[in-house]
């Protein structure tokens, strides 16, 4: 069973396919060396619906519950009476300008202009409501919540964003109402949907990374324990994720990780930066495996194998990968299952879970690939990761391809640019097992991507892509959004007379692939606004990185979100 090579589509999507537990909808190849690989997989945490619109517990006197629960409905009411009586006085004058045609086509555009209108005068009742939350509910916090105040503070935030988000919503209305009628002077008729008078809002503004409650363990491993680090599943995205995991388990385990070597794994060195993990903990919690080689003496033995996966294969391991360890002189014994556990339908399990049955008093333990490890999921996945340390994040770019984003867009793209990462080789029969797909048609992409860059306010994208030319030139003529193109930057290839990438030639590690994939998803982790790929761990991990700097924008989203393709080909191949 051989993971890690294969060069067609067919054995890509039936790696990737693999079915779990807690699949969402839509809302939101390893010797096939590109800049470029991508995995995919349906089943890893969506972020994009992690900031979903809760109400915490906190200490309101229970006179403000009723305050607020007297509050909403009078702000409703007053909304669809102030709208209606505004309505009645206007009609007159949309009437008059429009003048007194009987017509079909003159009664229906009297009606959405009349719709329009209305929209408009609940979007200023939206703003009177936004503006009245920003002053009454953070003056209650202040006088009557104790100094464990931050759940009232988040309450407001959340209220806030559900607000902004129905501004937002109501604007596109606006804009998809009026779009027929753009000529004359039918915005004095009506407004300019575009104008707020004095109020301005940033409709893609960063979303705010209070952690309050934040859940984490304290990672203090035993000197001469150690956790045998083991992924095989997938390409680079998921090895990443995997080694994210047995951080984790390591930390249950009071263990130091062991970083695989590069003749059985990636040069993970080369691409994050390894010992800036020990830095942001303090102490000594991970180290290479030639330093635990050096440490054992050449005694490389695995004490216990104890598989998290019992099927498909023993520990998620095929024949060929314990080959590589052996070749590296590790011995190990049998093969132990802690339980009866399926890659395909992993089930949810808890820190208990994981102490009772990979508890130990070997000094060297494996638990084989852990990719599709489900365990306190939104433990793990809260920013910044379920470990306490002091920095942002524990696995980030290295420092040298860090600086050559910044310096890539610095050169090229500025500081307010959308990023997208436009996932298409192997990905058309794998979206298409989906329901819905998510492979969409090059003008319907086009027409998704021009919407969002009307709303986020940007003058160019960032395409991190493994599409054909065909593909994405046809992509970026249809780019056109009032009457002027939209431009897509791709990195360009090695140019002496360019200094953005300098770094990575004086280094030695320019042109390498995971090194450009590395540097793709830093730069698009930058962006002000992303569009991602559903089902690419690719996409999942920039997200992450986002999440953890506190780049995600609250227009972050997958590609066409919430819509099916228009098109879709059948599926029996010949």
């Amino acid at each position: 069973m051989d993971r890690s090579d294969s060069s067609s589509d067919g054995s890509d999507d039936r790696q990737n396919l693999i079915e779990q537990n807690g699949t969402e909808r839509l809302p939101s190849p390893r010797n096939r060396s590109t800049t470029f690989d991508i995995d995919d997989d349906r089943h890893f945490r969506p972020p994009i619906h992690r900031f979903r619109f809760s109400i915490p517990k906190f200490s309101f006197h229970k006179r403000y519950y009723y305050l607020l629960a007297a509050a909403l409905p009078l702000c409703i009411i007053a909304i669809f009476f102030s709208a209606e009586i505004r309505s009645l006085f206007s009609s007159v004058n949309i009437s008059s300008t429009l003048g007194s045609s009987d017509s079909l086509s003159h009664r229906r555009r009297e009606s959405e202009l009349r719709a329009l209108y209305l929209l408009r005068q609940q979007q200023l009742d939206f703003f009177d409501i936004w503006n009245h939350s920003n002053t009454t509910f953070n003056s209650t916090a202040t006088n009557n919540l104790s100094s464990n105040s931050a759940p009232g503070d988040a309450f407001i935030e959340d209220l806030k964003s559900a607000i902004l988000k129905q501004i937002i919503l109501n604007k596109e209305i606006q804009n998809v109402l009026l779009s027929p009628h753009r000529s004359g002077n039918l915005s004095e008729v009506v407004g300019d949907a575009h104008t707020m008078g004095t109020f301005t809002i940033d409709q893609c503004g960063k979303i705010d990374q209070k952690l309050y409650g934040k859940r984490t363990i304290e990672w203090k491993p035993k000197s001469n324990k150690f956790l045998f680090a083991i992924c095989t599943s997938g390409q680079m995205s998921n090895h990443l994720i995997c080694l994210q995991k047995h951080m984790f388990f390591a930390a249950i385990l009071h263990r130091i990780l062991i970083i695989p070597s590069h003749k059985v794994d990636y040069l993970f060195s080369r691409v994050i930066d390894i010992e800036n993990i020990n830095t942001c903990l303090g102490r000594k919690v991970v180290i290479s495996f030639e330093e635990f080689s050096e440490i054992r003496k050449h005694h490389l033995h695995i004490d216990r194998f104890i598989c998290y996966f019992s099927k498909p294969d023993p520990c998620y391991v095929d024949e060929e990968h314990i080959r590589k360890l052996k070749n590296l002189g590790i011995s190990m014994g049998k093969l132990e299952s802690a339980w009866n556990e399926d890659a395909k339908k992993p089930t949810g399990k808890t820190v208990s879970d994981i102490e009772s049955k990979f508890s130990s008093n070997d000094d060297v333990v494996a638990v084989g690939d852990i990719f599709f490890a489900n365990v306190e999921k939104e433990w793990v996945n809260q920013p910044g990761g379920p470990i306490a340390h002091k920095c942002q994040t524990l696995i980030e770019p290295s420092r040298l391809i860090k600086l050559t984003a910044q310096r890539f867009i610095q050169t090229f793209l500025g500081k307010n640019y959308m990023a997208i990462h436009f996932r298409r080789h192997g990905f058309l029969k794998f979206c298409n097992a989906k329901q819905p797909s998510c492979f969409y048609p090059i003008p319907q992409a086009a027409d998704c991507i021009i919407r969002m860059v009307e709303r986020a306010n940007v003058a160019v994208i960032y395409l991190s892509t493994d599409a054909a030319e065909s593909e994405y030139g046809l992509l970026q003529s249809l780019l056109v959004l009032n009457g002027k193109s939209i431009p897509l930057v791709r990195r360009p290839p090695r140019n002496s007379a360019e200094k953005w990438d300098a770094l990575l030639y004086r280094h030695g590690i320019e042109g390498h692939s995971q090194v450009e994939a590395m540097l793709d998803k830093t730069i698009c982790a930058m962006s002000s606004t992303f569009i991602g790929a559903s089902g690419s761990t690719f996409t999942e991990d920039i997200l992450r990185l986002r999440q953890d700097w506190g780049s995600a924008s609250l227009c972050d989203q997958y590609l066409c979100q919430g819509e099916e393709p228009n098109f879709i080909s059948d599926q029996n191949d010949m």
